[in-house]
């Protein structure tokens, strides 16, 4: 472990992550290897099995045809043309062969397969020469010996063809599923190569991670509880260093930070006197200030009697102004009824006027009635001088000064109603104006009052004007307090504001630490 924290972190990881690589490209390689063979191995079975296999079931095929077409030869006796055809067809079909058996040869099969392709070449042989018999005897139009010759002597050959042909493909077909047999186990073999490699791999990062987490972490724990020791203010602690690294680095420069925070402690205790100093300067400060305010506090009581006067003397006012507002509404009540009262007076006059009118109409109707009496008292006194017989038309006239008289009659009772009735109109209207006189004596004593009231509001409002000068003497010896307090508000800020820039040097350089010797400190 010692020799891994003398290296560098980069180059550890460097290292591990190098070694995984190695792993990594063994794993690729023998991968490759191994596809690579399983590639060649499926190649060979394409390329070769299935070729070797193609050509000799061409072949079994070309012999099954070659066989067909020499029975059909046989059996087509009588037809020259037709059995010429199937001749032709059977020498096709032989070249069509030994094509494919140079084929087959030249495709480099394997001993057993030479062997195999020799027993073909050497029973095909064979039973060439014998079919040639029987293509002989169909061209000397000897059938029956032709058939007689194939059934005995070509058959058997034939059967023997096919036979070697069969075994020809059956033998290609068992080499192909043992060349795929082989291919498959070589699969699995480089699948059970790459896991095994990959478990050791993985092991192997596994192992170095654990290795270089723990060289870091290790460290980097020790860097912690020291940080957290300082942060706690224990400056006691002792930071052992081992190794060259970063992290051994860090905890060297923790060590450093340490020390300078030792001294700085030092330092800033050392500084307590003149805080004290500034303080008690404050403290005097604060005694003058403190008198000052009792000063200011006696002023104050006496503002606050003066204030309680003129508290007093506003409520007096407020009750007074509140009587006044009330006799202002009644005398507005009064006035109204006397409006009211001015406007019966009024209509009642109008009743008058109007009946006045309606007396000087009767009376023009009474003065025409009379008129017309005259006239006809004229006529009369004129038909009375003719009278005579002519009695009548006197009569007439009389009858008409009847009529008028009795209009005159009424209209006089008319007006005898009219004028009784302006009589009682003009009483009610004198009645009126006597109470209208009384309303507006009501009036007037009304308007008396409101007049004492606001005599003693001024009288209350003096009173407040004396208060309010008492109210400003106090204010102003306040005041020159106020500025005396200032002054000393003033001293007091630029001792707090010498002790605030040492209280802040002090809260910059340490909070609260925990050193080994604080007596000497203290007494330094």
């Amino acid at each position: 472990m010692n020799f891994v924290n003398r290296m560098k972190i980069g180059t550890r990881l460097g290292l591990g992550f190098g070694v995984v690589i190695l792993l990594l490209v063994l794993i690729t390689g023998v991968s490759v290897w191994r596809i690579r063979a399983i590639n060649a191995a499926t190649a060979e079975i394409v390329t070769e099995g299935y070729g070797q296999i193609a050509l000799a079931t061409e072949i079994d095929r070309a012999v099954n045809k070659q066989a067909n077409h020499l029975r059909s030869a046989v059996l087509a006796v009588g037809d020259e043309a037709e059995v010429k055809g199937y001749i032709t067809k059977v020498s096709e079909a032989t070249r069509e062969i030994s094509l494919l058996r140079e084929k087959l040869a030249a495709t480099g099969a394997s001993a057993k397969g030479d062997e195999l392709l020799k027993a073909l070449q050497e029973s095909g042989d064979a039973y060439v020469k014998k079919r040639q018999k029987v293509v002989t005897l169909l061209q000397a139009n000897l059938p029956d010996a032709a058939r007689n010759f194939l059934l005995k002597e070509v058959r058997p050959l034939q059967d023997a063809y096919l036979a070697a042909s069969l075994d020809m493909v059956k033998f290609h077909e068992s080499q192909m599923q043992a060349d795929a047999q082989q291919a498959q186990a070589s699969g699995r073999a480089g699948i059970v190569t790459t896991l095994v490699l990959a478990g050791v791999a993985a092991l192997c990062g596994v192992a170095i991670s654990l290795v270089i987490s723990r060289s870091i972490t290790g460290a980097l724990r020790r860097a912690v509880l020291v940080a957290e020791t300082v942060a706690a203010g224990d400056l006691t602690s002792r930071i052992e260093v081992h190794g060259t690294d970063e992290t051994s680095q860090l905890l060297g420069a923790l060590q450093v930070m340490n020390d300078s925070l030792v001294r700085v402690v030092g330092a800033v205790r050392a500084g307590s006197d003149s805080i004290a100093t500034g303080s008690s300067e404050i403290a005097g400060g604060n005694a003058d200030l403190s008198q000052r305010t009792e000063e200011q506090a006696s002023n104050l009581q006496r503002t606050a009697a003066s204030m309680e006067q003129i508290t007093a003397t506003v409520r007096a006012n407020a009750d007074t102004a509140r009587q006044a507002t009330q006799l202002a509404s009644s005398a507005r009540q009064v006035a109204v009824q006397g409006g009211d009262v001015v406007g019966r007076v009024v209509t009642t006059m109008e009743e008058i006027s109007a009946s006045s009118r309606k007396i000087s109409d009767i009376i023009g109707v009474i003065d025409g009635i009379a008129f017309q009496t005259n006239i006809l008292a004229l006529n009369a006194a004129v038909e009375a001088a003719r009278a005579g017989e002519q009695g009548r038309g006197f009569a007439v006239v009389a009858s008409e000064v009847r009529s008028l008289a009795q209009r005159s009659a009424q209209a006089a009772k008319e007006i005898k109603a009219l004028i009784g009735a302006s009589v009682e109109k003009v009483a009610a209207g004198t009645q009126l104006v006597g109470d209208a006189g009384v309303t507006m004596k009501d009036v007037v004593a009304q308007v008396k009052r409101v007049a004492e009231l606001i005599d003693e509001i001024s009288n209350a409002t003096g009173e407040q004007t004396a208060g309010i000068g008492l109210v400003s003497d106090s204010v102003m010896q306040i005041e020159q307090v106020t500025q005396q307090n200032a002054a000393l508000v003033e001293q007091s800020a630029a001792a707090a504001d010498s002790l605030q820039q040492q209280a802040a040097r002090l809260v910059d350089a340490v909070r609260q630490f925990k050193l080994k010797d604080d007596g000497l400190l203290a007494a330094a």
